[in-house]
């Protein structure tokens, strides 16, 4: 495995509609695997292939430690209920806004033994999967989000360093 180097916004490439896997490959494992490793290196929880310049339609997710999902050629089935939270994003370092996501989503995708699945999500697993999702499309969070700041400016008053 290898961590890959992170597009940034600015880069076309962020704004480009993905193109499906054909064929659930060596090549395509390995690429998610690598995925996976970056995102973790970049302490996220989610990543999709055009954030690491790969233009097909995957991602991986990883809503909890040790929870991981890889997501190839994803479908959003069903989506219900309204959430609103902050995010970010590998892609906009730095930078948080709050976005409004369904509460509730149905997703299919084929995972890495080439096998469609169907899961479900609520909380704060839908708004991870439906971020990434969008990514497949060109779409970022800062065209959904409002609110949009710099994370270093956010009140830390609860974190207080032991000495």
């Amino acid at each position: 495995m290898a961590i890959r180097h992170v597009v940034t916004e600015g880069d076309e490439i962020l704004r480009k509609k993905c193109r499906e896997v054909t064929d659930v490959t060596d090549r395509i494992r390995m690429t998610m695997e690598d995925m996976l490793e970056t995102m973790r290196d970049a302490h996220g929880v989610g990543i999709a292939g055009p954030q690491v310049g790969v233009m097909r339609r995957m991602f991986v997710a990883e809503p909890e430690p040790g929870r991981v999902y890889f997501m190839i050629n994803p479908v959003i089935l069903e989506k219900s209920g309204s959430q609103t939270d902050d995010e970010g994003c590998l892609s906009v370092p730095g930078m948080i806004g709050t976005v409004e996501r369904p509460d509730f989503i149905k997703i299919e995708a084929t995972d890495l033994e080439g096998n469609r699945q169907v899961y479900e999500f609520r909380d704060f697993d839908a708004r991870v999967m439906c971020h990434e999702n969008d990514h497949l499309d060109g779409v970022l969070f800062t065209d959904k989000a409002t609110n949009i700041r710099d994370a270093a400016d956010e009140n830390c008053d609860d974190y207080e360093e032991e000495e």
